[in-house]
Parts: structure tokens; C-alpha cells; sequence
């Protein structure tokens, strides 16, 4: 038996909105525009793509689970990603860490770790 992920689903108050927030922040492509199942994925034929579903309520506490992007210039991707729309999280997440909390427009949180180096 193989399993193949195919997606992460989220949910959102406004799935349009929300994804097409991240199609912009990832660079992906919009697979399925409707209101009911917005879905992005990386490329038209490449999984996993991210799945935004409609539900009513609004979420209230951390997420339990979290994306974690690693940029090649991190202070720039934190800026560009703010200008986006996205906004400062604080998880407990502490100083000194090497990694920024971000938080999409409905509070979905998400790092943007420390630029690799050569």
C-alpha cells in the first residue's frame, strides 16, 4: 500500500481571500477557485497543494501545527511577507530565537526561518 499527500486542508472564514493570500506569498498556482474549495498547489500537476475550506467559526487558539519556510534572505522575505498582510506572532517563541513567527490574515501561524548558509 503507497499513500501520496496530496494536501493540507485549512480552514477559513474567507477561503478565497486566504488563498489567494498564500498563492501570492508562495508564488503558486490557483488549481480550483471555488468559494466551497479553494485549492493552490506548486505547479498545476505538482502535490502537495493547500486546500482552504469554508467554516464558522474563527479560530481562537495556536494552531498545532505549523509550516515552517526557510528563505535565502530571511530579513527580506519577513518584510515582503508583512507587506502581504501578514502580522508578528508571538507563540512563546521566546528572544533569541533564529526564526521569525508570522501570522496570515485570519491568524494561521507560520515561521520564516533563519537564511541557510554556505
Amino acid at each position: 500500500m503507497a499513500l501520496e499527500w496530496e494536501q493540507v486542508n485549512v480552514d477559513a472564514a474567507d477561503p478565497v481571500a486566504l488563498g489567494r493570500w498564500w498563492a501570492e506569498a508562495l508564488g503558486w498556482v490557483v488549481v480550483n477557485d471555488a468559494a466551497e474549495e479553494y485549492e493552490i498547489r506548486p505547479a498545476q500537476d505538482r502535490l502537495p497543494g493547500l486546500l482552504f475550506a469554508p467554516v464558522p467559526e474563527g479560530k481562537t487558539v495556536k494552531n498545532r501545527l505549523h509550516s515552517d519556510f526557510r528563505p535565502d534572505d530571511q530579513e527580506a522575505e519577513v518584510a515582503r511577507l508583512l507587506g502581504l498582510g501578514a502580522r508578528h506572532a508571538d507563540v512563546g517563541q521566546g528572544d533569541g530565537v533564529t526564526w521569525v513567527v508570522l501570522a496570515d490574515p485570519e491568524g494561521n501561524e507560520f515561521c520564516v526561518l533563519s537564511s541557510r548558509r554556505p
